[in-house]
């Protein structure tokens, strides 16, 4: 079994944030695998399976800095291995849309992963990470937070497709040769 989270800010408000590509790739994976999201305890959770692999769906509904604590209550509840985890987040640090699958790695500053990295006890976990690109003078913090531009809402779109299938490629062909045709 498997664990699929995106990670993202809960609520209208940040619903089309640069912060929430997260929730928009793990609501695009439910949508074409007819896996139903379900509220529970401070997430979103849903079942099924993708590419003859069970997984579990998740979107955390704590703020991005305690996402990690879903995760964690996530995996101890279906008893899965941080090997089997996938994690999906927007990256500051890329142009926007490009998307790049990573085995391990550090949190890079971002919250939320350092959030996974604490309540899991490990940085060994799958991330398929989503650029926002970054804005320069604007406080990191602040810019994440705030909508995409007009201009890149199709770089957006596409990239949130492409990122449904990484998910699905991690799945069937397994990280390094997902890495290998995403990256």
């Amino acid at each position: 079994m498997w664990v699929v989270v995106g990670l993202g800010n809960p609520g209208r408000r940040y619903a089309k944030t640069r912060h929430n590509v997260g929730f928009m790739v793990i609501d695009e994976v439910a949508k074409r695998n007819e896996i139903e999201l379900r509220e529970k305890e401070s997430y979103l959770v849903g079942k099924g399976s993708i590419e003859d692999m069970e997984v579990v769906l998740l979107e955390p509904l704590t703020f991005m800095n305690r996402s990690g604590l879903a995760v964690r209550a996530v995996m101890a509840k279906y008893n899965v291995q941080s090997v089997n985890l996938i994690v999906v987040h927007d990256d500051i640090d890329m142009e926007t849309g490009r998307l790049k699958i990573r085995e391990r790695g550090s949190s890079g500053g971002h919250r939320g992963i350092e959030s996974v990295i604490e309540s899991v006890g490990t940085r060994e976990f799958i991330r398929v990470k989503i650029g926002v690109g970054r804005e320069e003078g604007v406080a990191a913090e602040d810019y994440v937070l705030g909508k995409f531009r007009k201009d890149e809402g199709p770089l957006i779109k596409e990239a949130v497709v492409r990122a449904a299938d990484a998910v699905a490629a991690v799945l069937k062909d397994g990280v390094g040769k997902a890495m290998n045709k995403f990256n």
